[in-house]
């Protein structure tokens, strides 16, 4: 059996004695490494398979990480990492301990710029080009964009902060997979592109523009023949007058599955003087066909069958009673208020399938919008259709809205407008890392006046909640976790709750537990083993409200308890427990003992299974449980 050509790959720097051929082959070989790594291990998917060809060549023809590749989100960068010398440990990525989905400096000098969320990478290397040229200007700086990206406002901000410097070394590759903009205008834009921008070309324009400085040609001649180049070139490939009006030279569209032409088009990219966009086209999923059937199902996935293109089904004997997720059930509920209430308008940044909107979209397809992965025009045309009497639902991951906290402030709460934020994945979110946790948005919130910020202890109460911040008449924001509800009984009328007013779901003498969010299961865990071991009991509020609280029934309960703990799913400096803290000193609530806080503390968390980041921040079930017997110095046994 012919021994594979990778195996002889450790580094970058192996690929770049190979012949074209030869690359071809290393690139079926990575390609058939990723799927079977990733239908083991989960992972992020049809993106990496679409970059494929584009990461080798990349490596192949810049001497990196000399030179730097800054990749967009992190995503589609697998084969980048099998690349840069973790092959080996792919079978362990995004688990704990394993490496990260995502670039992380720390991880390998070859991860120019840590990234996980969409758009930034631009703006990191105009940041790296200009801080190169003054200590190593011959370094080439070079930005890989698309699944998307291309929709965020703040890469056109980049784009045209680094036309107006005029940066040399500076490349943009565009990965194009349908998914950013339009799609190729043909093979003969391609040729033409690849004609002006080959290196007869570009010794040509570097001789007229030395001729012209030295007075040889007219100013007038110059600016004719330049200006003729740019109505030529724009006239045969649409998307070129696009970036040449940011000041780039634009190369393509090249296809972003041909090797040779890749090696091409980058080559005549490192010959211009002024920034260059090369505009590659693939294909998302390239060489699975289930994925490239359906790249959005497989775009991140669970371990699969890679023979039969099926998800594995759970390794347990006994499958688990199926339990509607929070964004489940999210997007029922809307879809019903929807259908009912033609004023109600869902809006997505680029995540329909992600926030459950896609479903809302097949009730109520008028009421739908998808703004791209702009977050800040998403929460401000949420402002401006509440203007008009819409009840806007703004449904963004929690990690996602911080990327709008100014829109928040400013457009939403100042003016006091009626929008709800649905905010999904709110606090830890497993396998994604620091970049997607959901832990801040309680602090960022409950700071700004006329929002109310609430969680649901359960899958039902989350609907109320909804039905009670779409018809409030103000700013109001709803956090719910990734994953599966607890299996709560649902009603079947909703119903409006009472504004800042818990509940109290257990009795008991010993210690408090004041809780907020569906975070509250440990809490009760903890308290059912603590009566059945120590003969402990616990009384348990579900907070639902962090602003505004219930200080009627803080002020009640607080005093009277030995052990008195705050749970959360969140960071504790800002959070929830922090509220209660000050309520208490600003209204000289006199407790028997500190309050204990349970949370996220002062460190971003890292990449492991939701369970195990409670663990890792002492928020588990036994962390609460070993406190309170510590606290109580409680040894004795129930019989």
């Amino acid at each position: 059996m012919e021994e594979r050509l990778i195996n002889s790959l450790k580094l970058p720097e192996d690929l770049r004695t190979l012949t074209t051929e030869e690359l071809e082959r290393v690139c079926q070989e990575l390609r058939n490494e990723l799927i079977d790594t990733v239908s083991r291990s989960g992972g992020h998917f049809a993106s990496s398979l679409g970059t494929t060809e584009i990461t080798v060549a990349l490596h192949k023809v810049f001497d990196t990480p000399h030179d730097r590749i800054v990749w967009d989100v992190g995503h589609q960068a697998y084969i980048h990492k099998m690349l840069t010398g973790r092959r080996q440990q792919m079978g362990g990525i995004r688990t704990k301990d394993g490496i990260s989905g995502f670039l992380k400096r720390n991880e390998s000098p070859f991860d120019s710029f840590g990234a996980g969320h969409a758009g930034t990478s631009i703006s990191a290397a105009v940041g790296m080009r200009v801080a190169l040229d003054s200590v190593a200007p011959d370094r080439f700086v070079t930005a890989v964009i698309g699944d998307g990206s291309l929709t965020s406002g703040m890469v056109f901000e980049a784009l045209n902060h680094a036309g107006d410097l005029g940066l040399k070394r500076f490349i943009v590759v565009l990965n194009d997979n349908e998914m950013s903009i339009s799609k190729n205008v043909g093979a003969l834009s391609w040729l033409f592109s690849r004609t002006l921008t080959g290196e007869r070309s570009s010794r040509a324009r570097e001789t007229v523009k030395n001729l012209h400085k030295r007075g040889y040609i007219p100013d007038l001649l110059f600016r004719a023949v330049d200006r003729a180049e740019e109505v030529t070139q724009g006239f045969f490939s649409t998307p070129a007058m696009l970036f040449e009006a940011f000041g780039f030279r634009y190369i393509g569209p090249v296809d972003g599955h041909n090797v040779p032409a890749l090696l091409q088009a980058l080559e005549n990219a490192k010959l211009q003087d002024i920034p260059t966009i090369v505009h590659c086209h693939t294909v998302k999923g390239k060489g699975y066909e289930p994925a490239e059937g359906d790249p959005i199902l497989w775009h991140g996935v669970a371990p699969f069958d890679r023979t039969k293109g099926v998800f594995q089904p759970s390794s347990s004997t006994t499958p688990p009673k199926k339990l509607p997720t929070y964004t489940g059930v999210f997007a029922d509920t809307v879809s019903s208020m929807a259908q009912v209430d033609p004023s109600i308008r869902a809006i997505t940044a680029a995540m329909p399938s992600g926030t459950g909107l896609d479903k809302v979209q097949q009730a109520a397809p008028h009421q739908v919008y998808d703004v791209g992965i702009c977050e800040q025009h998403a929460v401000t045309y949420a402002a401006g259709l509440a203007c008009e009497g819409m009840k806007p639902i703004v449904a963004i991951y929690s990690t996602f809205l911080q990327r709008a906290y100014d829109q928040i402030v400013h457009d939403v709460c100042i003016q006091k407008l009626p929008v709800t934020f649905a905010i999904d994945r709110g606090g830890v979110v497993g396998n994604d890392g620091e970049t997607h946790q959901g832990v801040f948005d309680i602090g960022y919130l409950r700071s700004i006046p006329h929002m109310t910020v609430m969680s649901p202890k359960d899958e039902n109460e989350l609907r109320h909640m909804l039905f009670t911040a779409v018809n409030l008449g103000a700013p109001a924001a709803v956090r719910y976790p990734r994953g599966n509800g607890t299996g709560a009984q649902m009603d079947e009328q909703l119903r409006k709750l009472a504004v800042g007013k818990a509940e109290v779901i257990r009795r008991g003498q010993d210690a408090l537990l004041v809780c907020f969010g569906p975070i509250i299961t440990n809490a009760l865990l903890a308290a059912d083993k603590l009566q059945a071991e120590l003969g402990i009991t616990c009384t348990i509020i579900n907070a639902r409200f962090a602003k505004p609280l219930d200080e009627k029934l803080l002020a009640a309960e607080l005093p009277n308890y030995k052990v008195v703990c705050t749970v959360e799913d969140h960071s504790i400096a800002g959070g929830f427990g922090s509220a209660v803290i000050e309520f208490a000193q600003v209204h000289d609530v006199r407790l028997q003992t500190n309050v204990h806080r349970f949370g996220v503390g002062d460190s971003f968390v890292t990449h492991a299974s939701q369970a195990e980041q409670h663990t890792m921040n002492g928020y588990d079930s036994d962390s609460i449980f070993a406190h309170i017997q510590a606290q109580l110095g409680a040894t004795r046994k129930v019989a």
